[in-house]
């Protein structure tokens, strides 16, 4: 049996494990089989990995930083943003043999450069997390210029309140990398002045439940095109699969 899963605290609800598991039966993949593990502290990822039936995990918050302790071999994107969330685990002489990767940012990529235009040079990008990261790491290797956008103060950021008509004139590609608008809270959003929004932009949301958050339907109303973060989440998951099986 070969065995796959997510890391994480908590995990009381998981995206990858339902959609591996209808992966599994409709593609009649056998004796493979795909698991949470929730871990509350990092320090008992390797009795986990003890398990030679383990040949791959996702990791999800709050790990994605902490897991880099017991990895052997980081990809360039793992390496440059600092993160990891999938693991492929390779058993050699009995040992585990770590390599990290991190799929969000071609999760990220690939389903943004379709919607990319020529006027498209610079974002603006809401919150400064951890899934922010990612994000950063792809505008910088599409030559897309940006800015980050915080509720407080901090260093190399500018507040929303300096979000005004002349920046969004500059600025066409809108990302929100904030838990904002996410059910049950589906009327929050980032408090940007939508009415200065064009057809030039962009708005890219990270979220994807619901489907069309305020700030999707904000930007929509005044012509920009639209985009949630579900396809992320699906290409994020066949990167895995393809990391593990390659």
């Amino acid at each position: 049996m070969k065995k796959f899963g997510l890391i994480g605290f908590p995990l009381s609800h998981s995206f990858s494990k339902k959609h591996f598991t209808e992966k599994f039966a409709q593609e009649q993949i056998a004796d493979c089989e795909y698991d949470l593990y929730p871990i509350e502290n990092i320090s008992s990822f390797p009795e986990l990995i003890a398990d030679e039936e383990i040949c791959g995990i996702n990791v999800t918050i709050p790990h994605k930083v902490g897991v880099m302790t017991y990895i052997n071999q980081l990809d360039e994107a793992a390496a440059e943003i600092g993160a990891v969330n999938c693991i492929d685990i390779r058993r050699e002489n009995g040992k585990a043999v770590l390599k990290g990767y991190n799929t969000d940012a071609y999760g990220f990529e690939t389903s943004l450069f379709p919607f990319l235009k020529e006027h498209h040079t610079k974002a603006l990008i809401f919150g400064d997390g951890g899934a922010a990261k990612a994000i950063k790491y792809v505008l910088h290797k599409l030559g897309i210029s940006f800015l980050v956008v915080t509720r407080k103060p901090a260093e190399g950021t500018i507040l929303y309140e300096a979000v005004n008509e002349e920046m969004l004139r500059e600025y066409t590609v809108l990302i929100n990398t904030t838990p904002l608008g996410m059910s049950p809270n589906v009327d929050s959003c980032p408090q940007i002045p939508y009415e200065f929004i064009t057809e030039k932009h962009l708005s890219y949301d990270l979220v994807y439940n619901p489907e069309l958050t305020k700030f999707l339907e904000r930007s929509a109303a005044s012509g920009a095109a639209i985009k949630n973060g579900l396809e992320m989440l699906y290409l994020q998951a066949e990167r895995s699969w393809y990391i593990w099986n390659s």
